[in-house]
């Protein structure tokens, strides 16, 4: 492996904003904030909007979408209409 080559790879603190959730994770990414963490450590912080904590996918929070179509859900809804328009 080349030396001098490869971003610094440590521990990065990242907080979900939308539910107010951390995590310790390995990272290379790069930032210039801090955040002092509970264990009294001091961490490279990254804030998110969105992570495994809040996505509805993950959190079984996520709409089902509707099997039929985008035509069949049209037809359904404004059929009756278009039927009775022609006659």
């Amino acid at each position: 492996m080349k030396k001098n080559i490869h971003p610094a790879y440590r521990t990065v603190l990242f907080h979900d904003l939308s539910v107010d959730a951390f995590f310790l994770v390995g990272s290379t990414i790069d930032t210039s904030r801090t955040y002092q963490w509970t264990d009294g450590e001091t961490y490279p912080y990254i804030a998110l909007d969105v992570s495994s904590a809040s996505h509805p996918f993950y959190t079984g929070r996520q709409k089902v979408t509707q099997t039929e179509g985008r035509v069949a859900a049209f037809s359904k809804k404004f059929g009756a209409l278009a039927k009775s328009s022609r006659g």
